[in-house]
């Protein structure tokens, strides 16, 4: 069986729009943090070498990663 004959359009599709969607929040996400924070989020991490705040952003975008999969399994 051909495995491009398996796969319809609305699964790509879906998945298109869901990743749309996960990248705007992303996105989103980043630009509230820098905004909200009262130093420049980018400098602690390049250029002060602030490991903690980089941890802290990475676990921010992992929760909301695993946040947007189970939505996404959920419908």
């Amino acid at each position: 069986m051909n495995a491009m004959a398996s796969v319809h359009f609305a699964e790509i599709l879906g998945t298109v729009i869901y990743t749309l969607i996960g990248l705007g929040l992303f996105g989103l996400c980043w630009f509230l943090i820098t905004r909200v924070a009262p130093f420049s989020v980018v400098k602690e991490i390049e250029h002060d070498q602030n490991t903690a705040l980089a941890i802290l952003i990475g676990s921010i975008f992992i929760a909301l990663a695993l946040i947007i999969s189970a939505v996404i399994l959920s419908s």
